[in-house]
C-alpha cells in the first residue's frame, strides 16, 4: 500500500499472509533475514513469538504479516482505503 500521500508515519505497508502461527513467524523471519543480508535491520519487530499478527518497522516500508483470521480482522486495506495498492502473487 502506497502511504506517501495519506500518511507522514510511513510511505508503504507491505502486507502478507500466512496460513498457520508457524507460517507467520516462519514468512517474517525469512524478511528480516533476507534483508539484514544487504545490510537492512529493522527498526523494531513485534508479535513475532505469537505469530497472529507481526510488525517489522523498516521506518519507510512497514511489514505486516498477518494468520489470516486476523487479516480478516483488522482489514487494513480497508481503514487505509484512500491508500494505491499494488498486488504480489507468490
Amino acid at each position: 500500500m502506497d502511504l506517501r500521500k495519506i500518511s507522514s508515519a510511513t510511505e508503504f505497508f507491505l502486507l502478507a499472509t500466512g496460513r498457520s502461527d508457524t507460517q507467520v513467524q516462519a514468512i517474517a523471519e525469512h524478511i528480516i533475514d533476507e534483508l539484514k543480508k544487504v545490510g537492512v535491520r529493522p527498526s523494531h519487530v513485534e508479535g513475532l513469538e505469537e505469530g497472529r499478527w507481526v510488525l517489522i518497522d523498516y521506518f519507510d516500508v512497514v511489514v505486516h504479516v498477518f494468520h489470516t483470521t486476523a487479516r480478516e480482522f483488522y482489514q487494513l486495506e480497508s481503514l487505509w482505503g484512500d491508500a494505491p495498492t499494488h498486488t504480489f502473487d507468490a
